[in-house]
């Protein structure tokens, strides 16, 4: 998918909802687990439910592979699933891989080639060489992580070397000799706030892939006020607060109910773009 099939259909659809479906079996409804592959009947419901008010669903590999080959059959299902049935969906590999050369290029090859996947999260410390093979596939992405949500992300992103420059604007600058706006975006975490500011002053259009709104605590609000741009130019995730909205026998028209809630408020948030 291209950027501007990417905006065209945040256009269309007056959301940029990313569903992340972080499926452990140990949440979802009982009376699945009579179920031949409960995780791609969980997932299939789900996805069915949410794509009218969604742009993009994200699987997190590491929800699958916890249950070995059985995982990985329900992973390959669900994308063989939104690949046939909604292919004008973004789809987001949650896999956070990034090594030596050769092996970035098998990686790639696996997501962009045998899955068909639209993008692919990336670690970005291991430095170019390590970044570059994912960006060899026309109409694809790396989404490079920059600024995360999580606590820990302290201790290393907002150090800063003698320049002042922080790792994570480090991040952000040296990448973008890798790639473009047609190929990279970067993961910024919703509770970073203000923090989106000085993201924007360094990669002002580059599209953000926008965890922890939600359950996690962030504001759907403050990450447009400091994040949005002209075209929108945001992808935020809910997982467990869409996916997890209901136990029982009505999870899917639950998950309906959270996901049009959030693409309500994000219709809103599009009519401030001039």
């Amino acid at each position: 998918m291209t950027r501007q099939q990417l905006i065209q259909q945040i256009k269309q659809k007056q959301s940029f909802l990313c569903v992340g479906l972080d499926t452990d079996i140990k949440k979802i409804p009982q009376h699945l687990l009579n179920e031949d592959d409960p995780i791609f009947t969980f997932n299939k419901a789900i996805i069915d439910a949410t794509a009218p008010y969604c742009v993009s669903y994200k699987p997190n590999l590491a929800f699958y592979e916890a249950f070995g080959v059985k995982g990985l059959v329900s992973f390959e299902k669900t994308i063989k699933y939104l690949n046939e049935r909604y292919p004008d969906h973004f789809i987001i590999a949650d896999a956070k891989r990034g090594d030596i050369g050769n092996t970035s290029a098998m990686y790639a090859r696996t997501f962009f080639e045998e899955y068909n996947l639209d993008a692919l999260t990336v670690a970005p410390y291991m430095g170019e060489d390590s970044v570059t093979p994912f960006l060899q596939y026309e109409g694809k992405w790396v989404i490079l992580l920059a600024l995360t949500s999580n606590k820990g992300s302290h201790d290393f992103q907002l150090t800063t070397d003698n320049n002042g420059e922080r790792l994570f604007e480090k991040v952000l600058r040296k990448s973008q000799q890798w790639g473009n706006e047609e190929n990279m975006m970067y993961v910024v975490g919703a509770t970073q706030g203000q923090m989106f500011e000085d993201i924007r002053k360094v990669a002002p259009n580059h599209f953000l892939l926008v965890p922890g709104v939600g359950a996690q605590g962030g504001s759907l609000q403050e990450v447009c006020k400091y994040g949005m741009t002209k075209e929108c130019g945001l992808l935020v995730n809910s997982s467990r607060g869409i996916i997890y909205a209901s136990n029982g026998e009505d999870f899917a028209e639950c998950a309906a109910i959270k996901a049009q809630e959030l693409q309500q408020q994000m219709a809103k948030e599009l009519q401030n773009i001039v």
